[in-house]
């Protein structure tokens, strides 16, 4: 692994590409119009920014972005798109990684906690979130809900893509809530496999670790629509803030 860790160049090359569904504007719309109410006339602060996908259009609405990305080649891809140099990116790991100035939203989307492997630093995260918001600023994330229920006994893997030159799985431990995303695609008749690691986290362990961090729960939905969440919902959207006394 390089230093832009899983997501070098091979893969910042093809990333819109291999994401489509989130660029759509059914996708982004409801994102930025949710993200934009939260940070009001504030500062936002994007912990892994990658190519732009929600900073490019947060900033077309008048809200200034800073991001914090890891990889290299995906800030590269950022800088390059109409806009991008508006975008402010260090380069770091967004779990410690401090930059100037305060924010009125920070936020996380697209499952990108779960790039944190350990708990220790999903906790860190929360906690370097926390000493970046300004007093009422608010922290969101959008992350899957473990798809453990797909699980039956005996059982560790849940397809989720298949095509004739393509597959793609998911990996879980539940004793370490550790796992994993792997690819096998076929490209003129010859195979390559990746594996990307994650850890899992549930809504109520979130929870948690903003109290740790001195954050309060605001609300959380099922998605950016503000749909309800329920025991069904795949995925949520939750925000924390900070208190302002």
């Amino acid at each position: 692994m390089d230093a832009d860790g899983y997501f070098g160049e091979q893969v910042a090359a093809r990333y819109d590409e291999s994401s489509a569904s989130e660029f759509t504007p059914e996708a982004v719309t409801p994102a930025v119009d949710f993200l934009a109410d939260l940070a009001g006339d504030g500062r936002a602060l994007e912990l892994g920014v990658g190519t732009g996908r929600l900073a490019l259009p947060l900033a077309e609405r008048g809200v200034p972005v800073h991001g914090i990305e890891l990889s290299r080649a995906m800030a590269a891809r950022l800088r390059a798109k109409p806009g991008g140099d508006a975008i402010d990116v260090t380069i770091g790991d967004f779990s410690t990684t401090r930059v100037d100035g305060t924010f009125s939203l920070a936020y996380l989307v697209f499952n990108t906690i779960m790039n944190l492997t350990t708990q220790a630093a999903q906790v860190e995260c929360f906690r370097t979130v926390a000493a970046h918001l300004a007093p009422g600023g608010c922290f969101a994330i959008e992350v899957m809900v473990p798809e453990l229920r797909k699980l039956p006994p005996g059982q560790t893997a849940v397809p989720f893509h298949t095509s004739p030159t393509r597959w793609a799985f998911d990996v879980y431990d539940t004793a370490t809530q550790a796992t994993s995303s792997n690819y096998v695609r076929v490209v003129d008749g010859v195979g390559e496999y990746r594996s990307i690691p994650f850890r899992y986290v549930w809504p109520a362990e979130l929870d948690l670790m903003a109290q740790l961090a001195g954050l309060r729960p605001r609300e959380r939905w099922e998605d950016w629509t503000r749909a309800p969440f329920t025991h069904e919902s795949t995925k949520h959207v939750s925000v924390w803030e900070k208190p302002t006394a």
